[in-house]
C-alpha cells in the first residue's frame, strides 16, 4: 500500500473517531457474503457505521490520540478487525446479541470505547447492551423524581375522597336519627 493511501486512510479513521463518540472493535472473519450483507444492512438500520480496517493503521490512529484509556485498546488489534462506529452507545451490542440469537457466530466484540470508558472482551457484551443513552438516563431520573410527587397527590386525592365519603355517611346518619316532625297543631302521642 502506498504511503499516500495509508495517510488518507489514517485521516479517515481519525475523522470517524471525532465524529462518533463510541466505537466497537469486532471480529467478523468467517462470515460469508450473505451474512456480511445482512450485517451491513442491520448496521445501516441501527445507525452504525461498519468499516473493516488494517490493525496497523488503526493502531497508528490510537497511538496518536491523547486519551490514554483509548490506547489500552491496542492489545485488541489482533487478527481481523472491523470497527463499528456509533452515536448510540448500546446499538452495536444489541445488534450483535440479536445476530447471535439468530445463529451468527460473528461478530465478536474484542473491545469497545463507549461513553469514555474502555471495555475489553466478549464477556462485556451484556454490559455494553445495557448501557443507556443520556436521554434515557434523564427520562429515568425524571420518572424517579415524579414518582414521590405522584404518590403524594394520589394520597391527597384518596384522603379527600375518603373525607367526602365520611361526610356523606355522617349526613345520612344525622337525617335518619332526627325525630319525625309532627304536623302543626297536633301534639305528639304518648308512648
Amino acid at each position: 500500500m502506498k504511503k499516500e493511501l495509508k495517510g488518507q486512510i489514517i485521516e479517515s479513521i481519525s475523522a470517524q473517531l471525532k465524529q462518533y463518540p463510541n466505537f466497537y472493535i469486532t471480529d467478523i472473519a468467517g462470515l460469508n457474503a450473505g451474512q456480511t450483507n445482512r450485517l451491513r444492512r442491520e448496521c445501516f438500520k441501527e445507525g452504525v457505521l461498519l468499516n473493516v480496517v488494517k490493525n496497523t493503521l488503526f493502531a497508528h490512529v490510537l497511538k496518536g490520540v491523547e486519551n490514554e484509556e483509548m490506547k489500552s485498546l491496542l492489545d485488541t488489534l489482533v487478527g481481523n478487525t472491523a470497527i463499528m462506529y456509533t452515536n448510540a452507545p448500546a446499538a452495536p451490542a444489541k445488534l450483535i446479541q440479536k445476530l447471535q440469537r439468530e445463529g451468527f457466530a460473528k461478530p465478536v466484540v474484542k473491545g469497545a470505547y463507549v461513553q469514555e470508558c474502555v471495555f475489553i472482551g466478549e464477556d462485556k457484551l451484556a454490559q455494553l447492551a445495557a448501557i443507556k443513552t443520556r436521554e434515557e438516563l434523564i427520562g429515568d431520573i425524571i420518572g424517579l423524581l415524579q414518582s414521590p410527587v405522584r404518590n403524594v397527590v394520589s394520597a391527597l386525592e384518596n384522603a379527600a375522597e375518603g373525607k367526602a365519603e365520611d361526610e356523606k355517611i355522617g349526613s345520612a346518619k344525622a337525617t335518619d336519627a332526627a325525630p319525625a316532625e309532627t304536623p302543626a297543631g297536633e301534639t305528639p302521642a304518648a308512648e
